[in-house]
């Protein structure tokens, strides 16, 4: 019997090193970037059957040396629901379609072909308790088992991470620089890292300053998002296409835009939830980590927003991002299309 394959549990909420392994492994598939993408398979977790799983995780790569099997949420999916104090957790009240796809996938992995890499990416930390997390510690990476955790840094360590960032783009920056970015941009890591790629350009060699930041992480492109969100509570498909497409026009990739309205939808929940407390202005800057300035012109614009309207937006804004991440949709499509629903009446 020749070796087993490999599999792999990436979990955690920092999207961004998710993402740069993901981006990593698929460049080490040998052959050109046609065969790469042929030997590469992606899938919805929450959809997925084992059969299906199997059936690819079993088929032999085209013209190289191993395929790459991609799933999205299947372990989370598969994870022990919570239950209250008063109610037991043994695995025993599972669903059975739960018990039975836990216990074939389990079976499966070490019979996994030599030529597969299964990848299972998961958007937040599974427990240590999880049945699959379990069963990859027991076997170790000697036996092809490997686990990467990567969870996004604390709002108070972010300036330390764009330190960190910049150092290993063989850059450097000041350190009232990285505070003032952090407070500008807050914890979107991929937002982040592009501005500093943006900045490290910008300063072709010398070390970027907070005057530096002031200048480039302008409040302009901000202000098109903020805009755009408002055109989206104000049902103005017309011109939230045109503003979206101008963001697009001036180089901004998509996910970044998708995170920057989703980012801009949250606060607006955030905001709206922190009103209904009686909290004022200056308390909800403190308690968000804003800028003074910023709450009052979220508040005006939560007024064109139901609560129901915002966690329906926040709830598309999810899903598009995972049919743009698992390849189900073109990415200028994917937000085409999430501007027309969400300004649909």
């Amino acid at each position: 019997m020749g070796q087993a394959g490999k599999y792999y549990i990436i979990h955690g909420s920092d999207e961004l090193r998710r993402t740069r392994l993901l981006d990593q492994m698929r460049g080490d598939l040998r052959g050109d970037a046609a065969v790469g993408d042929l030997n590469t398979s992606v899938f919805d977790g929450r959809q997925v059957s084992m059969g299906e799983l199997r059936h690819v995780c079993d088929s032999s790569p085209f013209f190289a040396d191993r395929r790459m099997v991609i799933v999205h949420g299947l372990l989370s999916r598969l994870a022990t629901e919570r239950r209250g104090k008063d109610q037991e957790q043994s695995q025993g009240e599972e669903p059975s379609w739960k018990r039975g796809f836990v216990k074939e996938l389990l079976d499966y992995l070490p019979k996994l072909p030599e030529t597969t890499r299964l990848l299972f990416v998961e958007n937040k930390a599974l427990d240590d308790s999880h049945p699959v997390v379990k069963f990859a510690e027991s076997q170790g990476e000697g036996k092809g088992a490997y686990i990467r955790l990567y969870q996004a840094p604390e709002e108070k360590d972010l300036p330390d991470w764009i330190q960190q960032q910049v150092e290993e783009k063989g850059g450097r920056i000041s350190q009232d620089g990285a505070l003032f970015l952090a407070e500008l941009v807050g914890s979107d890591l991929r937002l982040l890292e592009s501005e500093v790629d943006k900045l490290l350009s910008y300063v072709n060699g010398r070390p970027v300053t907070k005057t530096d930041v002031e200048i480039l992480v302008s409040r302009a492109r901000e202000t098109n998002v903020f805009d755009l969100v408002g055109c989206l509570g104000r049902r103005q498909t017309d011109r939230a296409l045109k503003l979206l497409h101008g963001l697009l026009d001036d180089g901004e990739p998509a996910l970044v835009i998708l995170s920057m309205v989703a980012r801009q939808v949250r606060l607006l929940i955030q905001v709206s939830a922190l009103r209904t407390l009686g909290l004022v202005e200056g308390d909800m800057a403190r308690r968000l980590g804003l800028q003074p300035w910023l709450p009052r012109r979220l508040l005006a614009q939560a007024q064109n927003f139901s609560m129901a309207d915002l966690e329906a937006a926040h709830q598309l804004l999810v899903e598009t991002d995972r049919s743009i991440k698992t390849g189900q949709m073109e990415d200028v499509l994917a937000l085409d299309l999430l501007v027309v629903d969400l300004t649909r009446d």
